[in-house]
């Protein structure tokens, strides 16, 4: 198994994208430490880790504040004496126009999807210092690339402000054998999505605009994250790299 006894965290692995992540590496011999705010999602995301034979722990925190995170890496340390590989998966996607976008929402969704990364590459960054390196992927999207989302002038924001952290983290970051991606989803099957999808025109358009003709699941992303936390991937960092089916190249 590629990651047998890594020890990995997966924000936002309550649902979704990060339960994916979390099964598949727990899959592959990692001790997985799950973080989302919801006990119930994080309860279900363990129950089916453990009926696989894989091994999780469930770590509540909000990632959107520093003190949190840095009380959260030191369980998991305190736990297994290491953290080896780090995902960026939490999430929110308010939808509103530009004009009509509440403050609230706003900002709460630059907490969560560009400070929560910032908090937990820094606490965690500096863990995989102390033990001689790591890897860390952040799951932006498409949106944050050249393609626009209407009515999502935050989480586009967000997304493009990670694809630049990103870089820039793996930039300095690569002085202590710590290697930092993003990946970039397209449409992908998850809660997030579920309710656009029951609009058949909408779906119909996405289809469109998709060479592939289909919309992604949870497991084409997580394939992707993967290999870039293996020893496959040893010679790249700071890239930005799109998961869509091929609606945006580039």
């Amino acid at each position: 198994m590629r990651f047998d006894k890594k020890v990995i965290l997966v924000t936002g692995a309550g649902r979704g994208i990060g339960r994916a992540i979390a099964e598949t590496f727990a899959d592959e011999g990692a001790f997985v430490a799950a973080n989302d705010l919801s006990p119930d999602n994080l309860d279900e995301t363990i129950r089916r880790i453990a009926e696989r034979g894989g091994t999780a722990e469930a770590f509540l925190a909000d990632v959107a504040r520093q003190m949190p995170v840095r009380e959260l890496a030191r369980q998991i340390l305190d736990r297994w004496g290491r953290i080896d590989i780090l995902v960026n998966n939490a999430g929110v996607e308010p939808h509103a126009p530009l004009l009509e976008l509440d403050a609230w929402d706003w900002q709460r969704t630059i907490d969560v999807n560009l400070s929560g990364p910032f908090f937990t590459m820094q606490a965690v960054g500096r863990a995989m210092r102390e033990s001689g390196g790591g890897a860390i992927v952040n799951i932006a999207s498409i949106a944050g690339r050249a393609h626009g989302l209407k009515d999502r002038a935050a989480y586009v924001a967000s997304k493009m402000g990670l694809i630049g952290l990103t870089r820039e983290a793996a930039r300095e970051l690569a002085a202590y054998n710590i290697r930092v991606n993003a990946v970039c989803p397209g449409v992908i099957e998850t809660e997030m999505t579920a309710v656009l999808r029951q609009n058949e025109a909408i779906v119909a358009k996405w289809l469109e605009d998709i060479p592939q003709g289909r919309l992604g699941k949870p497991a084409d992303v997580v394939g992707l994250v993967l290999f870039l936390c293996s020893d496959a991937a040893a010679y790249i960092t700071g890239q930005a790299i799109n998961v869509d089916g091929g609606k945006v190249m580039s």
